[in-house]
């Protein structure tokens, strides 16, 4: 039997880490998508959009709270990055599109919202000038065009600049987040730890929240009372704890880690299993029902993030690509990979 090299060995590892970080990116993808089915609910019982956004988002860095404060060393070592985190990839994102959903469309402001895949290849391309494959371009624009499918964008378009704008901006805060998720992957044991800068940008994400919601002015009695989700009363506790735990702790960590397994590209298309997931549960937990379109453009969306994924990592050998950006100066030469 033949001993393996060092180089298949480490081809073994690559695999199995990428397995592992597109098992954790569906894993997000589920727990992102059914925040909505579990705040819609709350919502129609008399909570303000912000507020419920408030509550998950401060309930979630009090769960979190014991591990900022285990990885309190992280304020000395990388406070731009957990600033940025709270900022972009926890506040912004659901600031910026619960803002334009009260201008456009849900539709029209989830697509242009998930547009973010499709920056970020611009984001590592342009910015970072790293190499990005043909076929990750493929998954983008198949998951793009199936998106546009799934939440049926031809059925409420509008043409209002400042709601557009206010998703455009939910979308560059999720670039953000996919590239805030990257930073210093490739550093090994010195990474900052993950779980870390997540629980650190939920208290940034909290603080600015605070001041955006406003949640002294929110009828706290809703939440000790029942929703109805298709006419079954549920206790609105039990979805508040849903949000907390499963959509946005859970769903964090999961995200966070995938990308570092996997790229920022290639997780920001596999993330566009959200709007598929989240029509998906609301079909089956409160009988909004899917239209053939609607199917046909999740079969897409489904087959841009495989198509993704499963992508080899594309050849420079005649330049070194530079990873993470000019501020790190760490060049590599040859066969850039674009898995973390």
């Amino acid at each position: 039997m033949p001993v393996p090299t060092s180089v298949s060995t480490r081809n073994v590892r690559s695999t199995r880490g990428k397995g592992v970080g597109l098992g954790l990116a569906l894993l997000s993808a589920v727990a992102f998508g059914g925040s909505g089915v579990a705040a819609k609910p709350l919502i129609e019982a008399g909570l303000d959009p912000l507020h419920v956004v408030w509550l998950r988002v401060a309930g979630a860095a009090l769960v979190m709270l014991p591990l900022a404060v285990r990885h309190r060393g992280l304020l000395r070592s990388h406070p731009a990055l957990l600033a940025g985190f709270g900022l972009f990839a926890v506040a912004g994102v659901q600031a910026f599109y619960f803002a334009a959903i009260s201008r456009i469309p849900v539709g029209v402001a989830l697509l242009v919202e998930y547009l973010a895949p499709a920056l970020v290849l611009g984001w590592v391309r342009f910015v970072q000038r790293r190499p990005v494959t043909r076929a990750a371009a493929v998954g983008v624009v198949l998951a793009v065009g199936g998106l546009a499918c799934v939440v049926e964008v031809w059925s409420g378009l509008g043409f209002d600049v400042v709601g557009l704008l206010l998703a455009l901006g939910a979308a560059c805060c999720q670039v953000g987040y996919f590239v805030l998720s990257d930073q210093g992957s490739d550093h090994g044991d010195r990474a900052p730890d993950p779980l870390g800068v997540i629980a650190y940008g939920l208290l940034v994400g909290a603080a600015v929240l605070t001041v955006v919601a406003r949640p002294w002015s929110m009828d706290w009695s809703v939440l000790t009372g029942s929703a109805r989700m298709d006419g079954t009363p549920v206790a609105a506790f039990v979805l508040l704890a849903w949000i907390v735990l499963v959509a946005t702790v859970a769903a964090y960590g999961t995200g966070v880690l995938s990308v570092r397994r996997l790229s920022p590209q290639v997780a920001g298309v596999v993330a566009c299993l959200e709007a598929v997931i989240a029509t998906v549960l609301a079909w089956v937990l409160l009988g909004e029902h899917l239209s053939a379109p609607q199917i046909i453009g999740g079969a897409v969306v489904l087959a841009g993030a495989f198509i993704a994924q499963s992508s080899a990592p594309a050849r420079s050998p005649d330049r070194p690509v530079v990873i993470g950006g000019a501020e790190k100066g760490v060049v590599h030469t040859g066969n850039a990979d674009l898995g973390c």
